[in-house]
């Protein structure tokens, strides 16, 4: 589970709020939380007067987090927010990090700057996304999506870890096809086999895996299962299809907003959190 979470600070937004819904499960709870603010570079020679607000800044979120100062770790830097995230994320090795988003979708993500989508783009950690226009609920209900592959046996253990630990939670798994398949001989078609081998795995880790199977769209029916479930976390995979020389490029076709997991990002109806496959030595 998470060891080692990194909280991007915005002072807005409901990233506060999220995490504190994470501390009441228990398994979260005992994890090492950093808390990073950013002083922009523009700043320049008086980087010392904005340090000490910032860190004023920071307090001011750490007690309202309900956090006493030896439980979380400040960090302040001076940078450009988008790479400094991501520098920081790598010195700590985080197995998650928390941040906010306005949650822009394709070209107004990049005109704007977005730091969220430029980290969502760029890092293979996994991440919490938090837009800034939804209501954050008490972690209950969890809406997973089941895929097959192993990126998508990451995010449903994961998943699985999570639900396990909230009194009367609930797991569903989605599989969305994009087309109707024919059954093979013995009645079951390809999302069947994957659901059903999901249930066993989610089995295997304590926790009964209700399903549903859509058809079409994978981003509209994911988003749109999660409305039906009224879910209050979203856990998708998102295989990192980057060749490794390119991981340091732009993928442009995800920036402009074509993956699946950015459609979700924009439109799911509660908080995303990513799970990336992990980078191959």
């Amino acid at each position: 589970m998470f060891r080692n979470v990194l909280i991007t600070d915005s002072n807005k937004g409901h990233v506060e709020e999220m995490v504190r819904m994470l501390r009441e499960i228990p398994v979260v709870r005992q994890a090492r939380f950093n808390l990073l603010h950013v002083v922009p570079e523009q700043v320049g020679e008086s980087f010392a007067e904005h340090s000490q607000k910032a860190a004023g800044l920071a307090a001011e979120t750490v007690a309202r987090l309900g956090l006493s100062p030896n439980e979380v770790n400040t960090i302040i830097r001076q940078g450009d927010t988008k790479q400094t995230v991501l520098k920081v994320a790598d010195e700590l090795n985080s197995d998650l990090i928390v941040i906010g988003s306005r949650g822009l979708s394709r070209l107004q993500a990049i005109l704007s700057n977005s730091t969220s989508q430029y980290v969502f783009q760029l890092s293979t950690r996994p991440m919490l996304l938090v837009r800034d226009d939804l209501y954050v609920r008490h972690i209950n209900r969890v809406l997973v999506t089941v895929d097959g592959t192993g990126v998508g046996d990451d995010a449903l253990k994961l998943a699985c870890e999570l639900v396990r630990e909230i009194p009367g939670g609930s797991l569903i798994g989605v599989h969305v096809s994009r087309q109707d398949i024919t059954p093979s001989r013995g009645g079951k078609n390809p999302a069947d086999e994957a659901l059903s081998k999901a249930v066993q795995r989610a089995r295997s880790y304590g926790v009964e895996l209700k399903t549903l199977h859509r058809t079409g769209d994978i981003g509209r029916n994911v988003c749109a299962a999660a409305e039906e479930a009224k879910a209050d976390l979203v856990v998708i995979a998102s295989q990192d299809r980057r060749p490794v020389v390119a991981r340091g490029l732009v993928d442009i076709d995800r920036l402009l907003g074509s993956s699946v997991s950015d459609f979700i990002r924009v439109h799911a109806p509660a908080p995303v959190l990513l799970v990336r496959e992990p980078e191959r030595s």
